[in-house]
């Protein structure tokens, strides 16, 4: 399966920790991050990670684009909602049209630790699998 893995500044940690606490399901799947996020997650646990650009910089327009051709199965995205959302900008615009394609595409997604646990432990029992099905049909 292929996981795209996103978090927000403040949240990067928490991704870093959820990373290595299922590093043993998250090694047997392809990982995709934006820059600074994927670089971070390698550092910390070791786990090989395509990197896309800064989130910023292009980065979640990379990611769009493969979720568009179906090419992700799983999305995290461990977003900050503490703060009210920032004026729409390229960035938060492409953020936005990535969760709306994945509505489209029937392909999970997850905004918070909760839900990132609950879908890599689905993951990981098989419960995911229809996705290479959805996948490998276009």
């Amino acid at each position: 399966m292929n996981i795209a893995l996103v978090a927000n500044d403040s949240k990067k940690t928490l991704m870093e920790n959820l990373c290595i606490a299922y590093r043993h399901i998250l090694i047997k799947h392809n990982l995709y991050a934006t820059g600074t996020t994927g670089k971070l997650i390698e550092d910390t646990s070791s786990l090989l990670v395509h990197k896309f650009l800064a989130g910023d910089l292009g980065g979640e327009q990379q990611l769009a684009s493969q979720i568009t051709n179906n090419e992700i199965d799983l999305v995290i995205f461990l977003r900050d909602t503490s703060y009210p959302p920032k004026p729409q900008t390229t960035g938060s615009a492409d953020f936005n049209s990535a969760l709306r394609l994945c509505d489209m595409h029937n392909i999970p997604f997850a905004t918070n630790l909760a839900t990132a646990e609950a879908l890599l432990l689905a993951l990981d029992r098989g419960d995911l699998d229809w996705r290479n099905l959805v996948r490998n049909n276009g």
